[in-house]
């Protein structure tokens, strides 16, 4: 028995060795279709492009109206950015960059999250754009909250959805890295694994596509995970929340298994002039909730619009 035992082993060992195999070169060709497509999808957008003195910076200008100036999150880009607003242009001026490290806007030697908020209202001089609403998602909500503080004359209003959220105390730890393993800002095991996005993080596996070349954003989401995401919290006192005067609207869902919606509940009255609408279902995307948030959106707008006017 044992010795059939030994000489049955090394015929299971090759089966499974050849189905990892064909899963692998399954995975692969599946792949390049997937980043083809990835690829077409990102010139359709049209971007244009920039150099000012934070780097070159790659951005869609859309619409007219008040502008609404996206800072994307993490895993995104020009297009992220335009997506989160798309079919408002013809209520607003929808500016949409690609933050640094993201496609179109390599990293600069300085890419702290004081730049990325400079980089903006460089961005706003370049087009003889006084004032923006700012809408931060994800990650984009530091870069988003960093820009409020410093330009505080140019921003009409803040609007965080799904966003990163300040502390209320500082903390006494903080994790130095914040977003995805490492090991997984690549292509091909982002593509292989992501089946494991419901589970994990309460998306589906198509979210992929949207994230699609990671070679254009693994920077990025480096820079996000390093410094951008920890930055409220390592440098807690730089982050004075109370002096934020122009009006913020916060909006997430409950079951959001990336953003602590417990936490955004507690930094929410930091702000001077808030409006929190959280919905009990919905995720990191709030999904089904489009027209909800379409209708708060364009209801704080309006109200600003009309004390402003």
């Amino acid at each position: 028995m044992r010795r059939k035992k030994h000489r049955v082993m090394p015929f299971v060992v090759l089966g499974l060795a050849a189905l990892a195999g064909v899963w692998i070169l399954i995975q692969g060709i599946t792949l390049q279709g997937a980043l083809r497509e990835a690829e077409t999808r990102l010139a359709s957008y049209g971007a244009q492009v920039l150099v000012l003195s934070q780097g070159q910076i790659s951005y869609v200008d859309r619409g007219e109206g008040p502008v609404v100036l996206v800072s994307h999150g993490i895993s995104g880009g020009f297009d992220q950015a335009y997506d989160a607003v798309a079919g408002k242009e013809g209520k607003y001026r929808l500016l949409a960059p690609s933050r640094f490290g993201y496609p179109g806007s390599p990293l600069p030697t300085d890419a702290s999250v004081k730049a990325q908020a400079t980089a903006f209202a460089q961005l706003l001089d370049a087009l003889d754009i006084e004032q923006a609403y700012v809408l931060g998602t994800s990650a984009g909500g530091t870069p988003a909250i960093r820009f409020a503080l410093d330009y505080p004359e140019r921003c009409k209003g803040l609007i965080l959805y799904s966003s990163a959220m300040p502390e209320t105390s500082p903390p006494q730890t903080f994790s130095t890295w914040q977003g995805p393993p490492a090991f997984t800002l690549n292509d091909f095991v982002m593509w292989a694994f992501r089946g494991l996005f419901s589970p994990l993080m309460g998306m589906e596996p198509d979210t992929v596509h949207g994230m699609l070349p990671l070679y254009l954003r693994s920077d990025g989401m480096r820079l996000d995970a390093q410094v951008t995401n920890p930055d409220m919290a390592k440098n807690y006192r730089d982050y004075p929340i109370e002096e934020i005067a122009c009006p913020v609207l916060i909006i997430g869902a409950k079951d959001d298994k990336l953003v602590d919606v417990s936490a955004m509940e507690k930094a929410a009255p930091r702000f001077q002039t808030r409006q929190l609408l959280l919905f009990e279902s919905g995720g990191h995307l709030m999904q089904g909730h489009g027209r909800e948030m379409e209708a708060a959106l364009d209801r704080f707008i309006l109200e600003i619009e009309q004390t402003l006017n």
